[in-house]
């Protein structure tokens, strides 16, 4: 009896999971964004920004939000890393992709590899969230011209948003990420990732 009333408890109470991929090119940011976004959704202060190094690998965030678990996995941005992107596309529900607004020169750079993200089947129907990153630097792109420099309005029929952040002072992160949690939760990705989860 006492197994079948945890489970019932366990169903009613449980916290759905859904894992975010953050990827983009070495220098955009995603490491601060992960932290600061951590610190937003926690109430507790992240990393201190200078002590924040270039991923090599892999780092991983949870934050509770909307009475969801959201685990987000930071890549690393360098060329010779974003081979390794592929291999976490297919358990993601959603993808976050982070651009340095401050730098025009890199994005041709960032246009290719968000484009290699997306040409992967096992991304099919994930929602994206890109984050223009940097808002605070004078130069910075805006939320428009970020769109047209990566071609955002050829994309297929999945969503997608670009949120002007800065991830020194937490400006538009949140904003973000309930944004794509939202488009997670009644995404067909989401129901199809569930059910090979429990079959």
């Amino acid at each position: 009896m006492f197994s079948l009333l945890y489970g019932f408890w366990e169903y009613i109470f449980r916290k759905e999971e859904f894992r975010i991929l953050v990827v983009g090119i070495d220098k955009a940011g995603k490491t601060t964004l992960l932290e600061k976004l951590k610190s937003l959704y926690s109430g507790l202060p992240g990393l201190d920004p200078d002590k924040i190094l270039p991923t090599v690998g892999l780092n991983v965030g949870r934050v509770e939000a909307h009475n969801s678990l959201l685990v987000f996995w930071d890549l690393g941005g360098q060329a010779g890393l974003r081979p390794i992107w592929d291999k976490y596309y297919s358990d993601s529900h959603g993808l976050v992709f982070t651009v340095d607004s401050s730098q025009p020169e890199r994005f041709a750079e960032a246009k290719d590899a968000l484009e290699r993200a997306l040409g992967s089947r096992d991304l099919f129907g994930a929602p994206i969230l890109v984050l223009a990153n940097k808002q605070d630097v004078p130069i910075a792109a805006t939320k428009a011209e970020i769109t047209e420099y990566l071609g955002l309005g050829i994309f297929d029929t999945r969503p997608w948003r670009v949120q002007p952040t800065c991830a020194m002072t937490g400006a538009g992160i949140k904003e973000g990420v309930d944004w794509l949690l939202t488009e997670i939760k009644k995404s067909q990705r989401a129901l199809l990732l569930r059910q090979a989860t429990y079959t």
